[in-house]
Order: C-alpha cells, then structure tokens, then sequence
C-alpha cells in the first residue's frame, strides 16, 4: 500500500449476529500471516462476534474458546495461523508492557486482531485492516472494512 492511499472501502449491513459473523468469515479467509486487524465500535457493536467469524474463517480448532479477552488482555487461538485476540477496552491507553505486548504480536507471523483499536490508534502500522462497526437500529450493524477487499 502506497503512503496516503486506501486499497479498498467495502460496506456491509447486517441484520443479525449470524450475519456479522459470516462477514467475519469472509474477511478470515483473506488473512494471511502477518495481517493486523483493527476492531472500532461502541459496546456491543458485534465487535467479539465479528471476531468469533475471522476465527472460524482461519480454521480455529475451538471455536468455543473464542471469546472477548476484556479482563486477561490477550487469547490466543490456534488456527492456520496462530491468532492473537487483543482487548484494549479496560486501558485507557495502550502503554509500558501492554505495548510490548502489542507490538511482540504486530513483529510475529500471526493474525493480531484487536478490539477498541481506538485506543492505541498510534500503534498500527498504515497497512492494517481497519474495521468500523456501529448500530443502525436494534439489531442491525454498518461495518466498513478498510484494507481488505472480501
């Protein structure tokens, strides 16, 4: 990706749960290893869930261990790529060993995908995937993805 530019803006609408995890699939099987993916949105904008589908789309071996890593940080999960599952709602800035940490898994060959990205925007490199979610009724969630075509 050249400085200043954008590879791609894709927009998505979903209706359901079920729904935003697909899209997290789709975006799941594009990764590869290395890729960092930023997750922004308010609370219970479908972040986790989003996560939950790039698991599933990279072939994790236990789904039901994917969850949000709110009070340890970091899970990582085993898939065909190790995936690193940051959480960086609880700081208020991402700082001291919580940056080492963050920048151990942006230096590995896994997927780092971390939530409340907003936090820590100074942190990720320009080639990041950044991912927007929010609320468009009651259960409906706009999703915009920048950096990845799926």
């Amino acid at each position: 990706m050249k400085k200043g530019t954008i590879t791609s803006v894709d927009r998505f609408t979903t209706v359901s749960a079920e729904e935003t995890e697909q899209i997290g699939k789709r975006i799941g099987r594009r990764l590869k290893a290395g890729d960092i993916v930023a997750l922004e949105g308010p609370l219970g904008s479908g972040k986790t869930t989003l996560v939950k589908g790039i698991a599933k789309g990279l072939g994790v071996k236990n789904e039901e261990a994917v969850a949000s890593p709110t009070y340890v940080l970091i899970r990582e999960y085993e898939a065909r790529q190790p995936i690193y599952h940051m959480d960086w709602y609880r700081l208020s800035k991402v700082e001291g060993p919580d940056r080492l940490l963050t920048e151990e898994c942006f230096n590995s060959r896994g997927i780092t995908v971390v939530e409340w990205a907003e936090r820590g925007k100074n942190l990720f490199p320009k080639t990041c995937i950044w991912i927007v979610l929010k609320y468009e009724g009651l259960a409906n969630r706009a999703i915009e993805i920048v950096g990845l075509e799926i």
